[in-house]
């Protein structure tokens, strides 16, 4: 399959087509396959290298990691709504290292994120992350993890069947279709918390810096980790 420029919906869309058209190629290609054939190009152009401890904390996960950043060193997918971190930093961009650092945000959960690789996230900063059993989606605004796959490669195919609600693309794509793109390091944040009945709507998003919004629902999961369901909620947010 030929590359394709990301340039919006319209080109996955096309690309999904593509798919049904020619699909004696589309056979021989695995799930991270047909989702890199889809997205934009790598974030970095610098060869991707990762340091010998953040390959070991990737565990059995290790080699597929190290074939996708082969193929893109960080990428960004269905409109920006899907980013995956790139192996290091460039301007504006954070790499996948910098990005787990504690200090980052991570220590800011109190354990509620440690013993995971977060290697991509939603258009909201919800993050999909990876542990021995399988790769997880992570709620930041509870800290919740659930398990989407076994493997990166059903990761990509859980992606590509149900993009809408993994990534969050339909309000990615009207939130920049009225403002613009997404700039990297920022995602759409909730203005009251999903959490708490906070809709998924336009008119509850604001464009945020990503680590700030990580350390603000960090604060917020520590507060209610240990309360029971319906309980009354009311945050206390420290300057």
């Amino acid at each position: 399959m030929k590359a394709i420029e990301f340039c919006g919906i319209s080109i996955f869309q096309q690309s999904i087509r593509a798919v049904f058209t020619i699909p004696h190629r589309i056979l021989r290609m695995n799930n991270i396959g047909r989702l890199l054939s889809i997205c934009g190009p790598s974030i970095s152009s610098a060869a991707p290298r990762l340091s010998e401890s953040f390959s070991s904390s990737l565990g059995a996960h290790a080699g597929r990691m190290r074939d996708i950043y082969r193929l893109r060193n960080g990428f960004y997918a269905m409109e920006s709504a899907l980013h995956f971190f790139p192996c290091a930093a460039v301007p504006a961009e954070m790499g996948i290292e910098e990005w787990n650092a504690r200090d980052c945000w991570v220590s800011y959960y109190q354990g509620l994120a440690d013993d995971c690789v977060f290697l991509a996230e939603d258009v909201f900063g919800g993050h999909f992350c990876l542990a021995d059993e399988g790769v997880y989606s992570f709620d930041p605004e509870t800290g919740e993890r659930n398990l989407i796959s076994q493997t990166l490669d059903q990761w990509a195919e859980a992606i590509l069947d149900d993009y809408e609600v993994l990534t969050g693309f339909p309000l990615a794509h009207e939130w920049q279709a009225l403002n613009g793109a997404i700039p990297p390091g920022k995602r759409l944040l909730p203005k009251l918390p999903f959490v708490v009945g906070g809709e998924f709507r336009l008119d509850n998003l604001y464009l945020g810096e990503s680590v700030k919004g990580m350390r603000f629902r960090a604060e917020m999961a520590c507060q209610i980790r240990d309360l029971p369901d319906g309980a009354e909620i009311k945050f206390v947010f420290e300057d």
